[in-house]
């Protein structure tokens, strides 16, 4: 099986003073947040703040007048990740996408929560949106200050009005959140929680409490989830005309029939109008008011983005950001077309689609194609994982999968070094966490103890006396899933486990997650590499178990005790300050370890990223996805 990719492997060697040392990357260090945090001021320029040349002439207030009191200055990578350089103005950033209404690179650059931690680390904590921030000694209070002067994307003032409609006319409206606040949103980030309780002090200054010690509270804003501003902060002068409480009925019913919703939908309306952070490349998001550094001004095959005359970031020197003036996507379904794009030299940043195994060939042709190709980044997920589902609706199979002997089997049998080394090229280490020993002979006692002989065409049984399948099913968002794949399917095919891959279409694949119709897939996940995430992937291995813990019992099938114990170590990651969070990490991967509730294959993934060649203020240290949300600085060299 090595064989054929192993000749690559030795081409690769030759690039490995270029990558030397992507092993020596700066570590994530705990600290405690530490609070009474405030923004930097931001230093004029000699002559004032200073705007595009893109914005002259479109009959904007001068941008003095469109920053707030207090911009912010850019300060989104630690010195030790970016040597950060004062850029110049213009230029169109192209990226492309695989599904139509959702840019990765754009969604990211896009991203603005309330507060950040740079660089993506957890050490640090720092205002974005908003101004400041403080939290009380026992970690249950925590008091925000909005930037005075902050705008929409549309000229209009941002308010506490903007805060109290998200909070209170959203969040605590029982049409609209028919279950509430989200977990994140209740006491130690629990979903059984009590909701956060939200007051006004002044018209810049709210707190948020609650009645347990949340110390992740923070690190939730920042990070979590890719939380954006969106969830407590909404604008209201735009949302109120769809929302019930402040819309005239007929008016109201006038827009439902207009969106082609059903009389009385209202809620549905106010969800289509109501544009969150992750739908910034929707065409709803075209004229509705935002805090971006870009706005959306076309929809289509090619989405287009320009500049936000109101963004509320400078640099050192006075000047508004964004330095790039415009954004581009480009609809590519094919991930073979994506990379022949690249090559070509038509995508001036790849994200996530560059392949370690094209790598050679990037190296060829960056004169040509004006990129260049950076190989020390980090991925910040894991890379493809093997997903079970034991909520599958087939009993036969529940019992099979839910058995950790069978899961113990399948995880002997996989040679996570030699998926490290085909897949990945060396750039990735077999993962610790669940082991890394191949004991055929051990896989095969454990399915021979479960009773799962085999027929008379060599295939195991199920417990109903027939040939047990595993379909893996994954959709095209990355090219390595196939190849991952293709190499569990043929270690488990040692088994005499009957296995098929089957590569789906990206939405179908979406769609039929969430209606629990796959048996096996393969997706990331971030918790296992950023620490103080909390996604390990809990909808896909358990979905209906998973619906049963978010809902407090209302919705889904409720889990036996050793998973309710996992999602109890995964919640609890909410509630801790960074350094016990840490710590809590651990747990769960021991948890992983003993419990195998999927398997994860590697670790420690360097992520190629090809980027236009004269683009600057990008690194390869660090995680790739941070130099994305600093995408703001992003400039190109004269």
């Amino acid at each position: 099986m090595k064989r054929t990719l192993l000749l690559i492997i030795s081409i690769l060697f030759l690039f490995t003073a270029i990558v030397s040392g992507c092993a020596n990357q700066p570590k994530n260090s705990a600290s405690n947040v530490k609070s009474n945090n405030t923004s930097n001021k931001a230093e004029p320029a000699q002559n004032g703040y200073k705007e595009s040349p893109y914005l002259s002439g479109k009959g904007l207030p001068a941008v003095k007048d469109r920053l707030p009191k207090e911009p912010k200055i850019t300060n989104e990578m630690p010195p030790e990740l970016l040597d950060y350089k004062i850029g110049t103005y213009g230029g169109v950033l192209r990226t492309v996408r695989n599904t139509v209404s959702i840019d990765n690179v754009i969604f990211i650059m896009n991203n603005e929560p309330l507060l950040n931690t740079p660089g993506l680390l957890g050490t640090q904590i720092t205002p974005n949106v908003l101004k400041a921030y403080e939290a009380s000694a026992d970690q249950k209070t925590f008091t925000f200050h909005l930037r005075e002067g902050l705008k929409w994307s549309d000229g209009h003032p941002v308010t506490m009005e903007d805060v109290q409609f998200a909070v209170e006319d959203v969040l605590f409206n029982k049409e609209l959140s028919p279950a509430g606040p989200p977990a994140w949103l209740k006491s130690a980030g629990k979903n059984s929680g009590t909701p956060l309780k939200f007051q006004v002090i002044d018209q810049n200054t709210f707190t948020i409490s609650f009645d347990a010690t949340y110390g992740g509270f923070l690190i939730s804003m920042a990070i979590e989830g890719w939380h954006g501003y969106t969830d407590l902060l909404k604008p209201k002068h735009f949302l109120e005309q769809f929302h019930k409480k402040y819309a005239a009925a007929d008016v109201l019913e006038q827009k439902i029939k207009e969106a082609k919703f059903q009389p009385g939908e209202w809620v549905n309306l106010f969800n289509y109008k109501d544009v969150i952070n992750t739908e910034v490349a929707n065409a709803e998001a075209i004229g509705f008011p935002m805090l971006t550094p870009w706005i959306q001004v076309k929809n289509g095959d090619i989405i287009q983005f320009e500049r936000n005359p109101y963004y509320f970031k400078v640099d050192t020197a006075g000047n508004q950001l964004p330095y790039i003036d415009r954004l581009q996507s480009s609809f590519v379904p094919d991930l073979e077309m994506i990379n022949m794009k690249i090559i070509a030299g038509e995508v001036d940043h790849s994200y996530e689609w560059a392949l370690m195994s094209r790598v050679p060939l990037y190296k060829e042709n960056e004169v040509k194609g004006n990129f260049k190709t950076m190989l020390h980044t980090k991925l910040h997920r894991t890379a493809a994982n093997v997903f079970l589902n034991f909520n599958y609706k087939d009993p036969v199979w529940q019992q099979v999968v839910q058995d950790l002997r069978f899961r113990k089997a399948l995880n002997l049998a996989i040679d996570k070094k030699e998926i490290a080394d085909t897949v990945y090229y060396g750039f990735a280490k077999p993962a610790e966490m669940e082991g890394t020993k191949q004991d055929l002979t051990e896989a095969n006692r454990l399915l021979d103890e479960m009773g799962m002989k085999k027929g008379a065409d060599g295939f195991r049984v199920g417990p109903d006396g027939k040939k047990f399948s595993i379909p893996i099913e994954h959709g095209m968002i990355m090219a390595d899933f196939q190849q991952v794949a293709e190499l569990v399917m043929e270690y488990w095919k040692q088994l005499g486990l009957d296995v098929t891959v089957k590569q789906i279409d990206q939405a179908l694949w979406t769609t039929r997650t969430a209606a629990n119709e796959l048996k096996a897939t393969i997706i990331f996940v971030p918790g296992p590499v950023m620490w103080f995430r909390s996604e390990w992937g809990q909808n896909y291995w358990a979905p209906l178990w998973f619906q049963w813990w978010t809902s407090n019992g209302k919705q889904g099938i409720e889990p036996p005790a050793d998973v309710k114990n996992c999602y109890t170590l995964v919640d609890s990651i909410r509630s801790l300050n960074l350094d016990a969070a840490r710590k809590q990490a651990d747990n769960i991967k021991a948890d992983m370890g003993k419990n195998l509730w999927f398997f994860v294959l590697t670790q420690d993934v360097i992520q190629p990223v090809v980027i236009n060649a004269k683009l600057r203020n990008f690194d390869d240290k660090g995680f790739a996805i941070a130099q994305n949300f600093a995408g703001e600085q992003w400039f190109y060299a004269k």
